[in-house]
C-alpha cells in the first residue's frame, strides 16, 4: 500500500492518529485545570507509567485543551543533567514576558518578573548550570535569598498573583519528572503547597515513570495529599483495536482478525508498539485487509527496528556491568522479579549487585513495583536482551 498515506506514527511523544482509550483522563485533567483557575481546590496531576505508554503524548494533549481555554501552561522536560532552577527560569521568563506584554498595566505581572530577576540572580550563585538572564531590576528581598526551597516558593506565589490578576491559572507541564534531584523536587512541592495553601492559581501537570511515586513521598511526606498519580498503562483490548484500525479505516483500509489478534497479543496494548506495529504492517500489506501474514512478518521488522533505535538506544547507555545485570532479570522472564533472584542468577550476593540495581533505577532503566523487587521500565525490554546477549 502507498507508503505515503501510511497513518501511524510511531515517535517520542508523536501523536497518535487516534487517541483512544485516554479521553475520562484528559477530562479528569481539564476538571482539575479548570478548578484551579477559579480558585477552587484541585490536585496536581502526576501521570506515572513505563516508557511507551503515551505520556508525553498525554502532557500535549492536556496543554492543547488548557491553551484553548486560556489557561498558561509552561512546559518543561527535565534532563538528566539540569538543575531545577536551569530548567524552570527560561520558561518562566518566557512566560512572564509574555503575560506583562499582554497586560502593560499588569502590577502583579511586572512584580512577577522582578522575583524571577532576584530568583536567577540568586540561584546562578548557587547553580553553575543556571545561564539565564534578564533584563528587569529585581525587588531586594523577594526570591533572592538563594534557599532554593525558598525562593522557589517566593517566585510561584508571585507568578499565582500574575496569573490571578489575569483571571487564569498557570500550568507547569513538566515531563520526565523522575530525573529531577529529590532536594529539588523537594523544593517544588513546598511551593505548590504554597500556592494551593493560598489558593493562587498554579499547579503541577507532570509525567514519569514509576519510582516517581516513591521519590515525591520521600521529597516530602504530604505530597500525597498535593497529587494524584494516576497510572498510565497499556490500552485495553477495545482501544487498542480502535488505535489500529480507526486510522486504517480513514483510508478504506481493514484488518483481517488474525492479524488484529497477532498484532495485540505481540505489542501487549503499549501505545508506542501498536503505532510500530501499525506502520510495518502498512507497509509490508499489498492490499487491504490487512492479513495474519502480513502481521507476522511486521513483527520481525517492526523488532528489528526497535532493537535498532528504541531498546539500542538504551542498551548503549549501560556499562557492562549494568547490562549483565538486566541480561540476569530477562532470563527470568518480563518480570518483576525479586532482587534476591536476579543476585543469584549473577551467582552473586544480593548486596554485591545493589549499587549496580540502584544506577539503574537511577538511569530509568529499572524501577522497584513493591520492596524487593525489580521491573523493567521498557516494555518487551528482556526479549531485547535476549536477544542482543545470548548468554547471561
Amino acid at each position: 500500500m502507498d507508503p505515503r498515506q501510511n497513518p501511524y506514527s510511531p515517535g517520542a511523544g508523536a501523536p497518535p492518529p487516534e487517541l483512544a482509550g485516554r479521553d475520562s483522563l484528559i477530562e479528569r485533567a481539564a476538571i482539575a485545570l479548570d478548578r484551579i483557575r477559579l480558585g477552587r481546590s484541585a490536585k496536581s496531576l502526576v501521570l506515572v507509567g513505563l516508557r511507551g505508554v503515551g505520556k508525553t503524548v498525554l502532557l500535549n494533549r492536556i496543554s492543547r485543551d488548557a491553551e484553548a481555554r486560556e489557561i498558561v501552561c509552561v512546559s518543561l522536560e527535565a534532563p538528566e543533567d539540569r538543575s531545577l532552577p536551569a530548567l524552570i527560569a527560561p520558561a518562566l521568563r518566557a512566560t512572564l514576558l509574555s503575560m506583562n506584554r499582554m497586560d502593560a498595566a499588569g502590577v502583579a505581572a511586572k512584580r512577577a518578573l522582578r522575583a524571577l530577576a532576584g530568583f536567577i540572580g540568586a540561584m546562578k550563585v548557587r547553580f553553575g548550570d543556571v545561564e539565564v538572564a534578564l533584563d528587569v531590576d529585581p525587588e531586594r528581598g523577594l526570591a533572592d535569598t538563594g534557599d532554593l526551597e525558598a525562593d522557589l516558593a517566593d517566585l510561584l506565589a508571585t507568578v499565582g498573583e500574575a496569573a490571578q490578576e489575569r483571571t487564569t491559572a498557570v500550568a507547569l507541564v513538566v515531563d520526565e519528572l523522575q530525573y529531577v534531584d529529590e532536594d529539588q523536587l523537594a523544593a517544588l512541592i513546598t511551593a505548590l503547597h504554597r500556592c494551593a495553601q493560598r489558593q493562587l492559581p498554579v499547579t503541577l501537570v507532570g509525567a514519569g515513570l514509576p519510582q516517581l511515586v516513591g521519590q515525591t513521598g520521600r521529597a516530602k511526606s504530604y505530597a500525597e495529599r498535593l497529587f494524584e498519580f494516576p497510572e498510565i498503562g497499556p490500552l485495553g483490548p477495545v482501544a487498542a483495536r480502535q488505535a489500529l484500525t480507526i486510522p486504517a479505516a480513514r483510508l478504506a483500509v481493514q484488518y483481517e482478525e488474525a492479524a488484529l489478534t497477532s498484532i495485540l497479543d505481540d505489542t501487549q496494548g503499549y501505545p508506542y508498539f501498536l503505532q510500530e506495529w501499525g506502520k510495518h504492517a502498512w507497509a509490508v500489506a499489498s492490499a487491504s485487509p490487512i492479513s495474519g501474514s502480513d502481521a507476522r512478518i511486521a513483527t520481525a521488522n517492526a523488532l528489528a527496528d526497535l532493537d535498532a533505535s528504541f531498546f539500542r538506544v538504551r542498551f548503549d547507555r549501560l556499562t557492562p556491568t549494568e547490562k549483565r545485570y538486566l541480561r540476569a532479570m530477562a532470563e527470568l522472564g518480563p518480570g518483576p522479579h525479586r532482587s534476591g533472584d536476579v543476585a543469584a542468577t549473577l551467582g552473586k550476593a544480593v548486596g554485591s549487585v545493589a549499587p549496580t540495581r540502584a544506577v539503574l533505577i537511577a538511569k530509568g532503566m529499572i524501577y522497584s513495583p513493591a520492596h524487593g523487587d525489580t521491573a523493567f521500565t521498557v516494555p518487551l525490554f528482556d526479549g531485547f536482551m535476549r536477544r542482543t546477549m545470548p548468554a547471561v
